[in-house]
């Protein structure tokens, strides 16, 4: 029996996963570039990896590290969080149907529909609410999709009622946990089938990768399949990305509760703005998801929000041209802060309002960042 105390997730993504590696001890795990890797003479693989399209060892310790988080039984690294989630929808079979929120990433969403039509799928969409989702699994259903908070108006869905909803219908519960990370949310936990993430957000958290991760409850069939996909279509990382990533999963808490801090901090402030219409942020008492968040994100509620601008779109504008720490740029997740027109980003179609502002916080001083909006709103006061 071994001495060595619990070890908890929090402190293994800490250590990088715990290992150190051989023959020369680092602390940090190598980067691992071969593409192809020698048989034995018997024609096995005694090092347990056949070819870097799907097994180079460079993913394993970002995946040891997610399947510790989301205490999860396996978890896959894509190249995106797009390619991550695709894998999903492809595994399934043609005529299946599907169940999605209106709010959700949109370029998902519009993929979604474009694959379904080719693939005969049924995409059938509900507004983010527990009660139009309980509605719509009255129909038997083959996947849920959940995304919650939903970018970028943060709606919180109740992942323990979906679970539930959807295995009446027959149906698998994936959650997209991209803004509430492991951090604050563990989905299998409260019933979710699997767990997608794009890691290019928090889990990195330093704006230089593009990645994505899948986290499964059980290794059934389906996770079979989704594993076939991922090996025939090659759509993982490259060896240094994949290095990346861990790398930066180690600051995932730290950055994560910081962060989430100063987001509660600026959506106080801005609640308070006589510019400012309304705050979006699940962490504000007054936000109708409030209860639920409450309830399903311990610790925090991440660092996303959106302000909505009196004065409609040219105002909104006119706050995100004036902005000088925040960063106009897509994304969020990193060190960095970022604001972003989401509308016009979204283009024909969206349903974001246009007078909305998307806040991606990062780990600059709060005061600094308060005062950056307050001197752009404090231009629209006095500009028009």
């Amino acid at each position: 029996m071994s001495d060595r105390p619990q070890t908890s997730a929090e402190t293994l993504v800490a250590q990088g996963g715990g290992r150190v590696a051989e023959p020369y001890r680092e602390i940090v795990e190598p980067i691992h570039v071969a593409t192809t890797y020698e048989r034995a003479p018997d024609g096995g693989y005694p090092g347990g990896a056949v070819y870097s399209r799907d097994q180079n060892p460079a993913y394993r310790p970002a995946e040891e590290m997610l399947c510790a988080l989301e205490d999860g039984r396996a978890a896959l690294l894509f190249a995106s969080g797009m390619s991550a989630a695709a894998a999903v929808f492809r595994s399934l079979d043609p005529g299946m149907r599907v169940v999605a929120p209106h709010a959700m990433y949109w370029a998902l969403r519009n993929w979604l529909i474009a694959f379904g039509n080719r693939w005969g799928i049924e995409v059938d969409f509900y507004e983010p609410d527990d009660a139009e989702l309980e509605a719509q699994l009255e129909l038997p259903a083959d996947l849920v999709w959940l995304e919650t908070p939903a970018n970028p108006s943060w709606e919180v869905m109740d992942i323990a009622r979906a679970a539930t909803a959807a295995r009446r219908a027959g149906a698998r519960l994936v959650v997209d946990s991209t803004v509430a990370t492991p951090v604050f949310t563990q989905p299998l936990a409260l019933g979710a089938d699997l767990v997608m993430h794009s890691a290019t957000k928090y889990l990195n958290g330093h704006s230089d990768v593009v990645a994505g991760a899948l986290v499964t409850r059980d290794t059934d069939a389906f996770w079979d399949r989704i594993c076939l996909h991922r090996a025939q279509e090659g759509a993982v990382p490259g060896p240094f990305e994949a290095w990346l990533l861990a790398r930066g999963m180690r600051t995932l808490f730290p950055r994560l509760r910081q962060a989430s801090a100063s987001a509660a901090r600026i959506a106080d402030a801005m609640a308070a703005h006589p510019a400012i219409g309304a705050v979006l942020y699940p962490g504000r008492p007054d936000f109708p998801g409030h209860v639920v968040a409450s309830a399903q994100m311990q610790g925090g509620f991440g660092a996303m929000l959106s302000i909505r601008v009196r004065g409609g779109e040219e105002a909104a504008r006119q706050v995100a041209s004036r902005l000088s720490i925040f960063k106009r740029a897509t994304s969020l997740g990193s060190t960095e802060s970022l604001v972003e027109h989401r509308a016009s980003v979204e283009g024909p179609g969206t349903r974001c309002p246009d007078d909305l502002l998307r806040l991606s916080v990062g780990i600059e001083l709060v005061d600094d960042l308060i005062d950056d909006l307050e001197q752009a709103l404090a231009g629209i006061r006095a500009g028009g």
